[in-house]
């Protein structure tokens, strides 16, 4: 028998099973339409002729021409994501994406030359990583009234619901003098909003499609002018379109000026013809999810019109890891706070973001000692959040879980009898087990004023990312669901009005929530700083955050 002549094996090229998914297709539901490989934004699948004579019918005269199959590509630059997309689109369910229990990815994804930054979150396998330990889920609400200070009823009771942005007073402070038997104000105030303990993270249209941060706006307008709740929402870095900025719903923005300074020659420009003022300005230092690390914005996903509102060419856009000349808190107070004050005239609360750390306390002391007054708040963003195109390594070893910071952060003001003078904002994987009102809630009682939603907020739109290595590809611009792309096509993908009513109908439900946690607990207003309220089942949370132990 003749030899047949075959390509030689090369060991070291990577099969289907080593990739993180696998596609499983059936050729006999398939109906050939095409729409799974059409519908792919990584390239992963194409159609193919199998091997001579594997279409061959025995009991033909002749062979049967053969069908076409779907095929997985097995290189890593066109790996699966296990988005799910083709699922979606197949018309005959004939196509799924499956985990590989024996994949090799987190060498193959280095040494094939892949960038080291992705998106979304992750465990350190791709394979049934467990999602990180939450200390949140280890604390549950343990005192109840019941008799001697009976329960409130969430159905009927008045809620005040309310949380500050901006810098509280002592009464000594206050600027008060007696005239003709009343108290009057003889001098200014800080700046101060009272909104709904919920504000919406920072994600810059860049990072988010047009559709998908249009969709974020749309929900906060409705949410404030039909459902009554002032939510917020910060614009991250990045610049506001003009439209907005000249518009009476600038008031429910935050803006935000971080180390790039994108977008800020747009906003200056506008503020001769702005309608309303912002709700406050967020200066970020840093962020939970690559602490230390500066922002970054792929060319791929700097659009036209990225480029117009920044005022930059189509160029991968950095931004640095720290305010170039602000070296200090001092500092930072002394330059930065007081020009954004006087930029809006001192009608505006200017706040701080900072990544959870083990230096957040002696950062909030110094604000707190600040004799200007001028600081309006101080956001903590913990290292179970983020959704950016940040370095693997930083998003799984660097970092501070927010929960113990909020709780060292509202124990030092409180020994200084500062407590609440400037509010505690909270985020960094909040609802990341759906529950966000819970969180919400545990986070209050151990001293934040309120908490920032972000992640929680695209998977609302429709976002499949998780813990479990799924998709994860907001870095690449070829988002499946048109949440964190500017390609057209894909944009397309994601229905505004239907993404605002899953925010609005999601925050309602919160809103119903929380309410049904502070009845029980017997508390009219939000209970902050209260962690008799909470017990931990686990004795070194316990001890560690200074709350009852249950067992």
């Amino acid at each position: 028998m003749a030899s047949v002549n075959r390509p030689p094996v090369l060991a070291q090229a990577p099969s289907v099973g080593d990739l993180p998914w696998m596609v499983r297709h059936d050729p006999g539901r398939c109906v050939l339409c095409g729409s799974c490989v059409a519908a792919c934004t990584f390239g992963a699948l194409e159609a193919a002729l199998p091997p001579r004579g594997a279409g061959a019918d025995e009991r033909a005269r002749r062979p049967q021409p053969p069908r076409p199959v779907i095929v997985q590509k097995a290189d890593a630059v066109h790996a699966c994501t296990g988005c799910g997309m083709c699922e979606k689109v197949c018309p005959a369910q004939a196509i799924r994406p499956e985990r590989s229990a024996d994949n090799r990815w987190p060498l193959l994804g280095r040494t094939a030359g892949l960038p080291a930054r992705r998106g979304g979150r992750g465990g350190r396998s791709v394979v049934e990583a467990p999602a990180r330990e939450r200390t949140l889920d280890a604390i549950v609400i343990g005192r109840i009234s019941q008799m001697t200070d009976p329960a409130l009823d969430s159905e009927r009771h008045t809620f005040e619901l309310r949380s500050p942005l901006g810098r509280l007073l002592r009464p000594g402070e206050l600027p008060l003098r007696a005239q003709g038997g009343r108290l009057v104000l003889a001098g200014e105030t800080p700046p101060v909003r009272w909104i709904y303990p919920v504000i919406f993270s920072d994600m810059s249209i860049g990072a988010l499609s047009t559709r998908a941060w249009e969709a974020l706006v749309l929900a906060v307008a409705w949410l404030n002018e039909e459902c009554g709740l002032p939510v917020r929402m910060s614009s991250g870095e990045g610049g506001v379109p003009t439209r907005l900025l000249e518009s009476e719903r600038l008031r429910y923005m935050i803006l935000q000026i971080a180390s790039g300074h994108f977008g800020w020659n747009r906003i200056i420009g506008c503020l001769p013809r702005m309608r309303a003022d912002p709700a406050a300005v967020l200066i970020k230092v840093g962020q939970g999810a690559k602490p230390g690390d500066g922002g970054l914005l792929p060319a791929a996903k700097v659009a036209p019109h990225i480029q117009a509102i920044r005022g930059v060419p189509r160029a991968t856009l950095h931004s640095p890891p720290n305010h170039q000349g602000l070296y200090s808190i001092e500092e930072a107070v002394q330059k930065m706070h007081l020009s954004m004050n006087a930029a809006f005239g001192f009608r505006v609360p200017v706040a701080v973001k900072c990544a959870a750390s083990a230096t957040s306390v002696a950062v909030y002391n110094n604000l707190l000692r600040d004799p200007y007054h001028i600081c309006g708040g101080f956001f903590l963003d913990g290292m179970l959040g983020g959704t950016g195109a940040a370095y693997a390594v930083s998003l799984e070893h660097t970092g501070h879980p927010v929960v113990s910071v909020v709780r060292d952060c509202y124990r030092a003001a409180a020994a200084q009898g500062l407590q609440g003078r400037i509010p505690l904002w909270a985020g960094g994987g909040v609802g990341m087990n759906g529950d966000a009102a819970a969180d919400a809630f545990k986070l209050v009682c151990l001293g934040a004023d309120g908490v920032v939603l972000g992640r929680l907020l695209l998977q609302l739109l429709g976002c499949v990312g998780n813990e479990h290595g799924r998709c994860n590809a907001c870095n690449t611009g070829r988002c499946p669901m048109g949440i964190c792309t500017q390609d057209e096509r894909l944009v397309r993908r994601l229905d505004v009005d239907r993404g605002a009513q899953a925010i609005v109908d999601y925050m309602l439900a919160f809103d119903a929530e929380l309410r049904k946690l502070l009845a029980p607990v017997g508390n009219s207003s939000l209970p902050v700083g209260r962690a008799d309220a909470l017990v931990a089942t686990r004795r070194d949370v316990a001890e560690r955050l200074g709350i009852a132990y249950a067992c």
